[in-house]
């Protein structure tokens, strides 16, 4: 009889090499062609515990497909670039890219990723946290790092996403420090001194996002049924290349070496001198001739929940007519220099306001009403859904004024105050221990006397007895 094996059936044997080699068929590969796996190992029983294990992922559909693994690195850009870029909004994809950059090919981009063990990813983690990032940022990492391999395990290029077995560090939710009333109030009235008055009255008043609130246009506007329908956001996006040869097109831009000490070329930049220019640098996009999908653009709301319509409280209606009437007396006299976006909040020549210059604004406005420094979010949303809290709003009602798909996080952004408490242990402490009262005048008992009567002393004796 002939000796071959049949099909599908593993070898094993002892090389001249002095190992013991294994031989496993797992299939055909995408040309056709026999996939046959190879291990090795230094004595028999080793050898057979690892040919077991490979048809073990074999025959549950679990084996990872041939060829030689990616690097961390080389996978990484096959993501951001193929597959998250199909279903991540621009900003998110930007932050990602700047993550992966940064914080993960430098970390482990060299391992191959089905080498890839959870000591490298707690190194990784544990380097940026001493070098001064937080630790949101780190998990942010994390969770970029996990998406993607779970992408590799769910396509079988490894057999496990090592990111679960890893558990982040640990971070503090940051704490809301909303307006009071009377903050909010002299906010809105330093705010009405200038011709932004009616985006903040918007912003605070109705706890809209900025990008919502700079986004906001006229046809979307209903003035009669007192709505608005946040359809659209403005967001200030990356330029992206539009040219065939990225880091060509930089060229005269690339910088390869790091700053001077005493460098004078970026000392107005906030954070300090930029990186050196990798060896294959594509960055310098805002100087392509043909850049593409940057600048100021209006992009759809990240979920469909964010474009329900928000009803208008009825005082702010005329208000809204007249900085209407005063847009179209702006327009008249701008002439040609106008440029038609039909947004609500607009420049002088008809352009959206600049995120960068209303933050600016918020951090000025802040100055003159004697606030303390706070975030944009503290003095918009996390306000408007805490004073309608504190107005005896409930908690659904809020979540669809703010436009939440979950209730947990309108309770985020609402925070109670410590007046509100105070009251509230208060009628508790009322509840169980009525407040104390002045004892009641003593009733007056009966007057002994000494008067004879015709009682017999039994019946007074009783009639006294009755009386106590």
């Amino acid at each position: 009889m002939s000796p071959r094996k049949p099909n599908m059936e593993s070898s094993i044997y002892f090389g001249a090499d002095g190992w013991w080699h294994g031989r496993v068929t797992m299939g055909v590969k995408n040309d056709g062609s026999p996939d046959r796996r190879h291990r090795r190992a230094r004595t028999e029983s080793e050898i057979k515990r690892k040919v077991k294990e490979l048809e073990r992922l074999r025959d549950q559909g679990r084996a990872p497909a041939a060829g030689r693994k990616p690097t961390v690195a080389a996978w990484m850009e096959t993501y951001l670039t193929d597959i998250a870029s199909l279903k991540l909004k621009p900003r998110s994809l930007d932050d990602y890219w700047s993550k992966t950059r940064n914080d993960i090919i430098p970390g482990v981009g060299r391992h191959r990723i089905d080498k890839l063990q959870p000591e490298h990813l707690e190194r990784m983690y544990r380097a940026l946290l001493d070098a001064g990032h937080a630790p949101s940022h780190v998990v942010k990492v994390h969770r970029i790092l996990s998406r993607a391999l779970k992408i590799a395990h769910r396509r079988r290029i490894v057999g496990e996403n090592v990111a679960t077995l890893v558990d982040p560090p640990s971070i503090d939710e940051t704490e809301a420090n909303p307006f009071t009333k009377e903050e909010a109030k002299a906010f809105l009235e330093a705010a009405s001194k200038r011709p932004t008055f009616m985006r903040w009255i918007v912003g605070v008043g109705m706890g809209f996002r900025q990008g919502e609130t700079l986004g906001l246009r006229w046809p979307y506007v209903d003035l009669e049924a007192e709505l608005f329908r946040p359809e659209w956001q403005l967001q200030r996006l990356t330029w992206r290349h539009g040219c065939h040869d990225p880091h060509a097109c930089g060229a005269r831009l690339h910088r390869f070496e790091p700053c001077p000490p005493d460098c004078t070329m970026h000392k107005g930049y906030q954070r300090g001198c930029p990186k050196p220019c990798t060896k294959t640098c594509i960055k310098h996009a805002s100087a392509c001739p043909e850049r593409k999908e940057g600048g100021l653009v209006f992009t759809r709301p990240k979920t469909r929940k964010s474009r329900n319509a928000v009803p208008i409280p009825p005082v702010f209606v005329p208000f809204l007519h007249d900085h209407r009437a005063q847009q179209q007396a702006a327009r008249a006299a701008a002439g040609e220099l106008w440029e038609e976006h039909d947004v609500v909040f607009a420049r002088p020549d008809g352009r959206p306001l600049d995120p960068r210059a209303d933050y600016a604004e918020f951090k000025e406005l802040l100055k003159e009403a004697g606030i303390d420094d706070r975030r944009l979010y503290d003095g918009s949303r996390h306000t408007a859904g805490t004073i309608l809290n504190e107005l005896g709003v409930d908690m659904p009602t809020i979540m669809e004024i703010l436009r939440h798909t979950q209730i947990s996080q309108t309770r985020r952004y609402v925070k109670g105050r410590s007046h509100l408490s105070k009251d509230a242990m208060r009628r508790m402490g009322e509840f169980f221990v009525p407040s104390q009262s002045p004892p009641p005048a003593p009733i007056p008992g009966p007057i002994e006397t000494r008067t004879e009567t015709a009682d017999t002393r039994a019946a007074r004796s009783l009639r006294r007895r009755r009386i106590r």
